[in-house]
């Protein structure tokens, strides 16, 4: 797009609101000229991800240069702590997940976390993050939740989501609880297909529905809506493109909503359930059409091309009738409002430096320990140069590839010598099994050991190599660092509630003993 169509825009609200309610991304440490025009021509947000920070100035200077387009921008962000992190995608994470703070039960240390780690995203120049996970994590199968959640409970999800929500928003940044209307009874990852939540409208109400309604009370300024289909509330559409099920969000609590009235947002459009289904502008379209106030694009799709598509698709539907024009200029001006309130609580909150030490306070007080069975010795601290075996099960699109977690590195910086080794589903098939357990056992020989795992009950290949070796090695430690939902085994079994740094640094204190 030349400067001149640019600056024509400028003038043509239609376009203006199109651009307004996309949140795209982009590749790259530094803001590409179509994201620095597209903003001038009245883009509301960009979103932020891991492949555009390196580091705190870095992403200062980014988010800097981008306000001087538009001083209201939102930039957005997708930083929950704990397992998904872009800030520190690079370390693992300096505060530890929801499931680790539910673990713990202090609402007040949840706010307390929540609002360090707003002061850490306000401080590069983010003012709008994608973050807490409302979700009840229902179903302990679940494979895209789970330690994102606070928990299987609604009550306690309840009150950590509303003291997240208070924390964050407490230094000016803009919290949006996810995945509305629930995520967490489900089986299959939306980043791969559609999931299907049947349950009755009674148990939706009573469980999953009960911490949105803490957010909204909390004072949420943004919730996002899950790539999720709930057929006893709309049996055609998934939720990011109902009506009945937004209407549930929006109506007032007299005509059996929610009575929410802050900033709805699509989860990424791209995704699998809407792209593989109805497409990314089809489904654009319809999500605004439906009641969603902002489209967020660029996790996968990151480029001029896909704004341009979903902006002209925007363009087409109103002036064909399928979109109001008043509703999108409705969704529009929720986007202002939401940046207009984060520039007036920049001015008020000023920048703070983080605590960055709440983090490991946390993930301390997180941990459950189990001694093992009442024949084996007391567990001694590991002195000498351990085994340490990572059970690694692939990871999830919103984890990532890139962030790195367990314990050997931290193992082998305190103890030289440390030995490691990594293996995953494709290494311990029925067949290869044996053989990887006598390499093991033959690596291992001489030493402590120490088995990481994740989500154990999860994955049948991780469960039959930790068998075999406890089999052979009972005194054995084992730290499952995702979902504690298997019984504690081994000599000493600690549960760290999630995967962050933080978490596993904690761990290896209690093995170390220092």
């Amino acid at each position: 797009m030349s400067t001149t169509d640019t600056t024509t825009l400028l003038h043509d609200s239609l376009h203006r609101d199109a651009l307004t309610v996309l949140q795209p991304g982009f590749v790259g440490t530094t803001p590409p000229d179509w994201i620095r025009r597209h903003v001038a021509a009245g883009l509301g947000s960009v979103a932020l991800f891991s492949r555009n920070v390196t580091d705190q100035a870095q992403l200062a200077e980014l988010t800097a240069g981008l306000r001087e387009e538009n001083p209201d921008l939102l930039l957005a962000i997708d930083e929950e702590g704990g397992d998904v992190t872009r800030l520190e995608s690079g370390s693992g994470s300096s505060w530890p997940g929801n499931l680790a703070l539910g673990a713990i039960d202090d609402p007040g240390l949840t706010r307390d976390v929540a609002r360090e780690l707003g002061r850490a995203l306000a401080e590069c120049g983010v003012n709008y993050n994608w973050a807490p996970s409302a979700d009840v994590n229902s179903n302990p199968d679940n494979p895209v939740i789970g330690v994102r959640s606070f928990g299987a409970d609604p009550d306690l999800c309840a009150r950590h989501t509303a003291a997240w929500v208070e924390g964050l928003q407490s230094v000016g940044v803009a919290a949006c609880a996810k995945h509305f209307p629930g995520h967490g009874d489900t089986a299959i990852d939306s980043h791969l297909g559609l999931p299907v939540v049947d349950i009755d409208v009674d148990l939706l109400r009573s469980r999953d529905l009960v911490p949105f309604k803490a957010a909204i009370a909390a004072g949420a300024k943004a919730v996002m809506t899950a790539h999720i289909m709930v057929p006893a509330l709309d049996g055609s559409r998934p939720a990011t493109l109902s009506r009945p099920i937004l209407d549930l969000l929006r109506l007032s609590q007299a005509e059996g909503g929610l009575g929410y009235q802050g900033l709805i947002v699509t989860d990424a459009i791209e995704m699998g359930a809407i792209a593989d289904t109805f497409g990314t502008a089809r489904g654009t379209v319809l999500a605004l059409a439906a009641g969603v106030d902002a489209v967020c694009v660029g996790g996968g799709l990151a480029d001029e091309e896909t704004v341009l598509h979903l902006r002209d698709a925007l363009v087409a539907a109103v002036r064909s009738g399928e979109l109001p024009e008043q509703r999108l200029a409705e969704a529009a001006d929720k986007v202002r409002e939401l940046g207009a309130w984060t520039t007036e609580q920049a001015r008020i909150s000023g920048r703070v430096a983080p605590d960055l030490s709440i983090g490991l306070r946390a993930a301390r007080r997180a941990l459950r320990v189990t001694q093992g069975s009442a024949g084996q010795a007391a567990f001694a601290p590991i002195t000498d140069s351990p085994y340490v075996l990572s059970l690694s099960p692939v990871a999830n699109i919103a984890v990532g590839q890139v962030t790195p977690w367990g314990l050997a590195g931290m193992l082998a910086g305190r103890l030289p010598g440390t030995r490691t080794a990594s293996f995953g589903p494709q290494d311990a098939t029925a067949e290869l099994l044996p053989g990887l357990l006598r390499r093991v056992l033959a690596d291992a020989a001489g030493r402590r050991v120490v088995v990481v795992v994740r989500d154990v009950h999860r994955h049948e290949w991780m469960t039959a190599v930790l068998h075999g070796l406890l089999t052979a090695r009972p005194d054995a430690a084992v730290v499952e660092m995702g979902v504690p939902q298997a019984e504690p085994v081994g000599a000493l079994h600690i549960a760290t509630h999630g995967a962050a740094r933080v978490c596993g640094l904690a761990a290896v204190e209690v093995l170390t003993g220092c």
